[in-house]
C-alpha cells in the first residue's frame, strides 16, 4: 500500500486529530498495520518522537489547524494522557476541504460537542501501527473496522494503487498519506480528508 508523504504525522497531536475527526469522513476499525504497508514506497514512516501525540502535532505546521481544533475542543489534556491512542490526523489540506462556515461553527464555542465528536472519532484507543493495520485488511478479507473513541467505525482498505483509505460513517474516503508518526502515547498517521461520523 502506499502512502502519499502529504503531511508529516510527527507534526500531528492526538489531540488534533481528534478534531480532525470531528470533521472527517468514518471508518471501521483498524487491520493489522501490514495492509497499510502494502506499498511503502510512499509510506515512509517518520522518525520516532518523544512528546506525546498533541504535543508532536504542535510541533508540525501541517497540523496547525488541528491542534487549533483540539484546543478549541479542550482535547489537549485527554490526548495528552496515558493513552496508547492511534490518532488518523487530518493535515491543514484536509481541514481546508471543509467548508469556511463549516470550520468557523465547529470552532465557535457553540460547536463545542460536534468539534469534539468529530475529532474523537480520528481516534482509535491503542497503538495500530501501519504493519499492524496492514495484517487486520487481509485478515479481514479486504476491510477492517475500527472502533473510534466517538463510538463510530472507519473501515480501512487498501486501494488498487496500494494505498490505505479509510471509509467514515457517511461514505466519505480519505487517504492515509503519511503513517506511523511515533509519540510516546500512541500513533499518528496523517490524512488527507477529515472523517465525519454520523
Amino acid at each position: 500500500m502506499k502512502i502519499t508523504r502529504t503531511a508529516t504525522l510527527a507534526g500531528v497531536s492526538i489531540a488534533a486529530m481528534l478534531a480532525l475527526a470531528a470533521c472527517g469522513n468514518n471508518a471501521e476499525e483498524a487491520a493489522p498495520a501490514d495492509a497499510m504497508a502494502t506499498d511503502t514506497s510512499a509510506m515512509a514512516p517518520a522518525p520516532a518522537a518523544s512528546g506525546t501525540v498533541v504535543e508532536v502535532a504542535q510541533s508540525n505546521p501541517d497540523f496547525s489547524t488541528l491542534v487549533s481544533a483540539v484546543t478549541s475542543a479542550d482535547l489537549a489534556g485527554t490526548l495528552g494522557g496515558a493513552g496508547p491512542f492511534t490518532v488518523f490526523a487530518p493535515t491543514n489540506a484536509a481541514f481546508e476541504k471543509v467548508p469556511a462556515a463549516t470550520r468557523d461553527s465547529l470552532m465557535a464555542p457553540a460547536g463545542k460537542a460536534d468539534l469534539t465528536k468529530i475529532l474523537t472519532y480520528h481516534v482509535v484507543p491503542g497503538r495500530v501501527d501501519a504493519a499492524t493495520l496492514t495484517q487486520q485488511i487481509q485478515a479481514g478479507g479486504g476491510s477492517a473496522a475500527l472502533t473510534t473513541v466517538e463510538g463510530g467505525t472507519l473501515t480501512a482498505r487498501v486501494g488498487a494503487d496500494g494505498v490505505v483509505t479509510l471509509t467514515d460513517e457517511k461514505g466519505g474516503v480519505s487517504r492515509v498519506v503519511q503513517a506511523d508518526v511515533a509519540a510516546s502515547n500512541g500513533i499518528i498517521h496523517a490524512i488527507d480528508t477529515v472523517a465525519m461520523p454520523n
